[in-house]
């Protein structure tokens, strides 16, 4: 009874071993792609490349929200707002 006990044990065992969750497949991380409204050199991710002028952001204007438009909490952005209406 003891070695039937025992077999049991060992199936059961095995087959909660194999119904385990396997680990999800990780998706390669890519960054976010930009577009590119300059004219300038691009790399080779397609994103412009801030070591020419041509791909460099205005002087007059600060730091962007995510959907593109000026932060005014930053005071650059606050002269350029001002400067546009």
């Amino acid at each position: 009874m003891k070695r039937f006990l025992t077999g049991i044990l060992i199936m059961l065992l095995g087959a909660s071993i194999t119904m385990a969750q396997a680990p999800a497949a990780s998706k390669p991380k890519t960054k976010t792609e930009k577009t590119a409204t300059s004219t300038g050199p691009l790399k080779k991710d397609g994103s412009p490349d801030k070591r020419f002028k041509a791909n460099k952001t205005s002087a007059t204007e600060g730091p962007k929200k995510k959907d593109g438009t000026l932060d005014m909490r930053y005071k650059a952005n606050k002269d350029a707002g001002k400067k546009k209406s």
